[in-house]
């Protein structure tokens, strides 16, 4: 049997793995029966969320230096000490993934971006491997915009986003949408109660899932808090606060009384129970990053988004706005963002099944499917099976 030999590199936020794990599953079964059979090696950040994603499903990690890239207004933003120490990590990183692309000998490279990414696809591109590259936003990140000089081949979820290329790469551009996991789908109301601990005498109840994404959101966890004792007065909660804010928000949570602990459940990280809370949730709340945003409108299901503010071009913003555009979504400002303000627009949504179910229609017409198989074939394409 022959086997191709794929080395995917990605992270730093969830947004940037969830791609590449969803092709990598879409690669798996595509070798099923088949005369081929794919052989993965992850590289990886060292600090990043993606060792604990990609050890989850049984691949093999390898951690590597990176330093972020930022972008600096001026020499004195460009001498931060952060800036410098990154400045020192990234040439590591590119000797330490040039020594392991050189040890694992791939047959092509899936790079999802985020800064990790670079080091894995210089390296690739200098030693004439394949490279394809992936750019989840309506942005093209600065991870993404150095790697498309040594990309092969370059996907987008969305084919405005080439015109940020330069005119020289934009030869290799095709669009695939972004890829979803498969994990999100399948999912069961009654199983989601029981495996929360809801109480079933109380599933006419509206359920909103609130998530800042892979990291948390520290100031969504904290404008939840301030709101719970009056959300919990009409409809229950299931919160993804993250690692490193669990221990404040679940100081918060002991504060509540019996009542309102049991319409709250709290979560520092989602793992396989995803599917069954999505099934279960009226109304998504959360940070508009490329991996919310995609899954929202996988599942069909309303969202209420609160953009992170700044990034590189406001992108999140932008990534809201496509599903406030279609009728999708609707967007609360983070500079607004509070307790009372967010009681307000739950209720709003909530008090209105008519609209939130033309809000998870219209979610659904900018939902992608076949992104991941299209960007497993095109992995396919670039390489030379052994």
């Amino acid at each position: 049997m022959k086997t191709i030999r794929i080395l995917v590199t990605g992270g730093g936020t969830g947004g940037h793995v969830s791609p590449a794990l969803a092709v990598i599953q879409a690669l798996q079964e595509m070798a099923k029966g088949a005369d081929w059979a794919p052989v993965f090696r992850y590289v990886g950040s060292r600090s990043g969320v993606e060792q604990g994603l990609v050890e989850a499903i049984g691949l093999p990690f390898v951690g590597v230096e990176s330093g972020k890239l930022r972008r600096a207004s001026s020499l004195a933003g460009m001498l931060t000490l952060k800036n410098l120490g990154d400045a020192f990590r990234v040439p590591v990183g590119i000797v330490q993934a040039w020594n392991e692309v050189r040890r694992f000998r791939p047959d092509v490279v899936l790079a999802t971006g985020g800064y990790v990414s670079v080091p894995p696809v210089i390296a690739a591109g200098l030693l004439r491997i394949p490279v394809l590259i992936h750019e989840q936003t309506v942005q093209i990140g600065l991870a993404n915009k150095i790697a498309a000089r040594f990309a092969t081949r370059i996907a987008l979820t969305l084919e405005g986003a080439a015109s940020e290329l330069p005119t020289q790469d934009r030869k290799k551009v095709f669009v695939t949408g972004n890829p979803v996991r498969a994990a999100i789908f399948g999912g069961d109301k009654l199983r989601a109660v029981g495996r929360l601990g809801f109480d079933p005498a109380e599933n006419a109840l509206p359920t909103i899932y609130v998530t800042g994404g892979a990291l948390g959101a520290q100031s969504i966890n904290r404008a939840v808090e301030e709101a719970l004792p009056e959300l919990l007065q009409f409809c229950r909660v299931v919160h993804q606060c993250g690692k490193a804010d669990g221990e404040h928000s679940i100081a918060q949570r002991e504060c509540l009384d019996e009542m309102q602990k049991q319409r709250y459940i709290l979560l520092p990280i989602v793992g396989a129970e995803i599917a069954d809370i999505f099934a279960l949730a009226d109304l998504i709340v959360g940070r508009s990053g490329a991996g919310t945003v995609t899954e929202a409108a996988a599942v069909g299901k309303p969202a209420l988004f609160i953009p992170l503010v700044p990034t590189g071009g406001d992108e999140q913003t932008r990534n809201a706005q496509r599903l406030v555009d279609a009728g999708a979504a609707v967007i609360l400002p983070s500079s607004e963002l509070s307790g009372s303000r967010l009681v307000t627009e739950v209720r709003r949504l909530l008090s209105d099944p008519a609209r939130r179910q033309e809000m998870g229609a219209a979610a659904l017409t900018l939902a992608t499917p076949n992104a991941a198989r299209d960007l497993a074939e095109a992995v396919l394409g670039l390489a030379k099976p052994r």
